[in-house]
C-alpha cells in the first residue's frame, strides 16, 4: 500500500474538492455516480487508506497520541502533565484513545522516530511542549498522520498550533504594574528560550515603549543556564541596582524570584513586586501568592482536539494558529508603589 495518500492528493488528480472526495468515499449524497465510480477506481489505484477511525465508523474511535519531552517530567506534578490530564479530557468526550510517549534527550539529540510513528498506532499526534526545530523538521517529514503543537509554535514550519496569549499576557501584566504606581520595572526570563518567553518579553517591551519607559539591560535577567535549557535557576541572580518590580515569564520563575529576594532580604511585595505568567506552581513551592495571567488550558486542549478531529476526518485546509485568551488573576505579589 503507497503509504500517506490523502484525500486531497486524490482530489487534486480529479479536479475535484476535498469534500466531494470525502462524501463519495463515505457513499454520502451530493456526488453523481459516475464520479463517486471515478474517485473509488482512483482511491483504490492509488492505495488510498482510511484512517483507523473512519474504518470503524459506527464506533468513530480516534488514537490519538502526545509526545511530551522528558524535560516537563518531574518528580511531582508540572505544568504539561497538568496539560496533559486536560487533553486526555478532552479525547474522551471525543470518544478518542491518548497514547503518551516521553522523549528523552538523547533520542531528541539523534532524532529518533518516535515509537507512536514507527509503529503506525495513531490517527492524529500532538507535540506537547516545544522541542527541537530539528527534531520537528524531522518529524514533518516522516509523520504520516496530522500533527498539531500545544503550548508553542515554531516560525520555519507549517503546523497547526495552539498556544496562549503569551504577547498581551505579558503587556497586560506590565500595564497593571505601571497602574500600581511602577516604573522601574525588570523581566525574568532568558528570552531566547523559547518562541514563548519571546513573546512575553515583547510584550512587556510593548508596555513599557507605551508609557515612554526606557529598557534597561540589567533588569531582563535569565532565569536558566541557557536558550537549550528548560529548567530554571534554582536562585536567580540580582541585578546590583534594583527595580521596583518584575515580570516573571511564568509562576515558577516568579516562586524562585521570590525565593533569591527574600534571601538577598528583600519582602515581597513590602520591597519589590512581582508578576508571573500561566496561573500553575506546585504547592508549597512558594509563601507568597502570586498575581499572574492564567492560561486557559481546558480551552486549549480542547481547541487542540477538535483540530486533530476535523484533519483526521480529511480537512486539509491551511494549517493556522489558535491563540486561546487567558485571563489576570490578582493576589498578594504586588503593592502600590510610593515614591
Amino acid at each position: 500500500m503507497a503509504k500517506g495518500v490523502r484525500m486531497s492528493d486524490i482530489a487534486q488528480r480529479l479536479g475535484v474538492s476535498t469534500v466531494t472526495v470525502s462524501k463519495a468515499l463515505a457513499d454520502q449524497k451530493g456526488v453523481s455516480e459516475e464520479m463517486r465510480e471515478r474517485i473509488k477506481a482512483l482511491a483504490e489505484e492509488m492505495g488510498y487508506k482510511p484512517p483507523v477511525s473512519t474504518r470503524q465508523e459506527a464506533k468513530r474511535s480516534y488514537n490519538i497520541g502526545v509526545i511530551m519531552g522528558e524535560i516537563y517530567v518531574e518528580k511531582y506534578a508540572t505544568f504539561y502533565w497538568e496539560f496533559y490530564q486536560k487533553i486526555i479530557t478532552c479525547a474522551v468526550q471525543e470518544n478518542c484513545y491518548v497514547i503518551l510517549e516521553v522523549l528523552d534527550a538523547e533520542r531528541e539529540q539523534e532524532l529518533e522516530e518516535p515509537k507512536l510513528v514507527q509503529e503506525d498506532k495513531i490517527d492524529g499526534l500532538i507535540i506537547l511542549g516545544s522541542i527541537q526545530s530539528k527534531y520537528l523538521r524531522m518529524l514533518k517529514k516522516k509523520c504520516k498522520v496530522p500533527v498539531v503543537y500545544m503550548d508553542f509554535y515554531d516560525k520555519q514550519l507549517q503546523e497547526d498550533c495552539v498556544i496562549s496569549n503569551s504577547f498581551y499576557g505579558a503587556y497586560y501584566m506590565t500595564n497593571y504594574l505601571f497602574q500600581m504606581g511602577h516604573e522601574k520595572i525588570g523581566f525574568v526570563g532568558t528570552v531566547l528560550a523559547t518562541e514563548s518567553i519571546m513573546d512575553r518579553y515583547l510584550g512587556y517591551r510593548k508596555s513599557l515603549m507605551e508609557h515612554g519607559v526606557q529598557e534597561r539591560a540589567d533588569w531582563v535577567i535569565k532565569d536558566r543556564e541557557d536558550e537549550s535549557s528548560a529548567y530554571c535557576f534554582d536562585r536567580i541572580p540580582l541585578p546590583g541596582e534594583m527595580p521596583t518590580a518584575f515580570v516573571c515569564n511564568s509562576d515558577l520563575t516568579a516562586s524562585r524570584m521570590v525565593k533569591s529576594l527574600q534571601e538577598a532580604g528583600y519582602r515581597v511585595p513590602e520591597d519589590v513586586s512581582l508578576v508571573g505568567y500561566d496561573d500553575w506552581l506546585y504547592p508549597g513551592l512558594c509563601d507568597v501568592p502570586i498575581s499572574t495571567y492564567s492560561v486557559n488550558m481546558p480551552q486549549m486542549a480542547k481547541a487542540g482536539i477538535d483540530i486533530l478531529v476535523r484533519r483526521i476526518g480529511g480537512d486539509d485546509s491551511r494549517c493556522n494558529m489558535q491563540i486561546i485568551e487567558g485571563e489576570i488573576v490578582l493576589r498578594d505579589s504586588v503593592r502600590r508603589y510610593q515614591a
